[in-house]
């Protein structure tokens, strides 16, 4: 915003007004962009919240070979330029890991984005000691993920971790027989939607 914002008031000072105005729309559409809204999450040590705004594209059994190494339940979420994007904790626990992967920029809608995306991944050992990993994929625009927890940290649901700049996706990987409580094509809210009930 800063970048956007600092050129608008040297070019309205100068007198460019149209310079002026171009350089004040941007740094208006980034104020709103990374707006961060309050958001409560459901009181129970069970629950799984949505870690990010967006539309649920998919929700699969499937393996998932690189951190849980078993059969698990997907919710893909994808969040468009129009959605909040600081990203949530979805559920309560303790952080095992955080592993950052380099990677491409597909549509972050498509199925491949999944495993070939520049991506950043989130391990959580839930309080029943079931594990929830949680994924930031980059998509066709977004060229930056921010995370700001670390292994050993114990965190709360819907709290803020980290964010993904421009149109993304969120993952959730949770163990099978999870009661889920969303359906594709739902819209749900970070921090606040309950995906499901551990």
């Amino acid at each position: 915003m800063v970048a956007a914002g600092t050129p608008a008031v040297a070019a309205w000072v100068l007198g460019w007004t149209g310079v002026a105005a171009a350089f004040g729309a941007v740094a208006l559409f980034s104020a709103w962009f990374f707006r961060n809204p309050r958001r409560s999450a459901p009181k129970s040590d069970r629950a799984v919240v949505a870690p990010g705004d967006g539309k649920i594209v998919e929700i699969c059994e499937e393996d998932e070979p690189r951190f849980l190494k078993d059969k698990s339940l997907r919710i893909s979420i994808f969040l468009n330029i129009f959605d909040v994007h600081v990203n949530r904790i979805p559920c309560q626990g303790t952080v095992e890991q955080v592993a950052y992967q380099p990677g491409r920029f597909l549509v972050a809608s498509r199925p491949e984005a999944t495993l070939q995306n520049e991506q950043n991944a989130l391990l959580i050992r839930a309080v029943q000691g079931t594990r929830v990993l949680c994924v930031q994929i980059a998509g066709l625009i977004a060229r930056r993920i921010v995370c700001w927890v670390s292994p050993g940290e114990t965190v709360a649901c819907g709290e803020r971790y980290g964010l993904i700049r421009f149109g993304s996706r969120m993952d959730v990987f949770l163990p099978v027989g999870t009661k889920l409580k969303v359906k594709v094509g739902e819209h749900v809210k970070g921090g606040e939607t309950l995906l499901g009930e551990l």
